[in-house]
């Protein structure tokens, strides 16, 4: 979440020769005479009143013996000058960019606590930018865009890729407050059946031991709630080489979507490289019909962790997808029964309004 910082910051900057001008006046002293004092020339002085000079360590330890005030003092007025003025033409620079905010869902941001809330269009684009931790929109595409052809890969961030990457940036940010051990591939395959039992268990048993579990194998697990234009059921990336995340969003809020977005993505863990960026939205992944090599790869990872294979082409050959039949099966599997109807229904073996009732529905608060 973001704190709020209420520091005010004026719109223009007071050069240091102002008060060294007041000081001179206080004293009756000339610039001609503080010149020949402390060995400067008297046009250095003269500019440096005006502003068109700065005030170097060494004058103002100069300024310190011929005037009596500190050259903390002095160096304290050049640094707040020299800063005002970049802030200043910073936010000029902001100006001409304001517009570029537009793209990026930032009444969502705000009302969860993401950004803060501002009035003016500058400060709502620095709000943003240091929500990305980025100095600039040049930085930002270069980052997001230009130099990562793992993001621009998939379709989800080719739509919308404004809204894609607020919601990752979400993710990472929890994320990096997750303590992992470092990755282990065994590990983490061993704790997909540990992870599997707790399908039938309710959300407040299942959610803190999957991220427990899977923190435990070096992979960070963050729920994030989907943005407007985002439409992403989860996503897999490497935050370093010993650490990965897995982001859900309960696109779906059934647990049939959820369970199979998690081995989805425990699928691209597993069997594909640390360089990739992995996002299911719809209308591709999370068991949609896809053409991808990889994210086929992750689907039948998922679809055989979640139900063996053997077990599911024996259940299909007799036919009987009752609710009866579709509860003893899972139970028999140890798995929810709303996955079993979830597979069921995206092999077309039922409609898409049967079985909805054993399905478990999830939801963030406030939805």
């Amino acid at each position: 979440m973001v704190k709020k910082e209420s520091q005010f910051q004026p719109n223009y900057a007071v050069p240091p020769g102002e008060s060294l001008r007041e000081t001179l006046e206080s004293l009756g002293m000339s610039q001609a005479e503080l010149a020949q004092r402390t060995g400067r020339p008297k046009k250095t002085i003269n500019e440096i009143i005006f502003g068109k000079a700065a005030i170097t360590p060494e004058t103002a330890l100069q300024l310190e013996r011929v005037l009596g005030i500190p050259a903390s003092f002095w160096n304290n007025l050049e640094r707040n000058y020299q800063e005002a003025r970049a802030r200043l033409e910073d936010d000029r620079r902001l100006h001409s960019q304001k517009n570029w905010v537009n793209s990026f869902p930032i009444a969502a941001l705000s009302r969860a606590g993401w950004l803060s809330k501002e009035k003016s269009e500058v400060n709502k684009l620095k709000a943003l930018l240091k929500f990305f931790g980025v100095s600039g929109t040049n930085e930002w595409d270069r980052l997001w865009q230009s130099s990562q052809p793992t993001y621009r890969t998939s379709p989800a961030f080719q739509k919308n890729p404004y809204a894609v990457s607020a919601w990752l940036r979400l993710g990472e940010i929890q994320a990096k407050g997750y303590g992992c051990k470092p990755y282990s591939g065994n590990s983490f395959r061993a704790s997909l059946n540990r992870i599997r039992a707790l399908t039938t268990e309710p959300v407040e048993i299942f959610e803190p031991r999957m991220k427990q579990i899977c923190a435990e194998a070096g992979v960070a697990v963050v729920f994030v709630p989907e943005l407007p234009g985002t439409r992403a059921f989860g996503a897999t990336r490497w935050l370093n080489p010993t650490k990965a995340l897995m982001q859900l969003s309960l696109r779906g809020k059934s647990d049939d979507h959820l369970w199979f977005t998690f081995f989805h993505e425990a699928g691209h863990v597993l069997l594909h490289g640390k360089r990739d960026v992995f996002i299911e939205a719809d209308g591709e992944g999370a068991g949609r019909v896809i053409t991808n090599e990889k994210e086929q790869e992750a689907d039948r990872f998922a679809e055989d962790r979640l139900i063996p294979p053997r077990e599911y082409r024996d259940f299909m050959k007799r036919g009987q997808f009752g609710l009866k039949a579709i509860r003893d099966f899972a139970a028999r599997l140890h798995i929810a029964p709303g996955i079993v109807v979830g597979r069921l229904q995206h092999d077309k073996a039922i409609p898409f309004s049967q079985g909805n009732s054993l399905k478990k529905r999830f939801q963030f608060p406030g939805d």
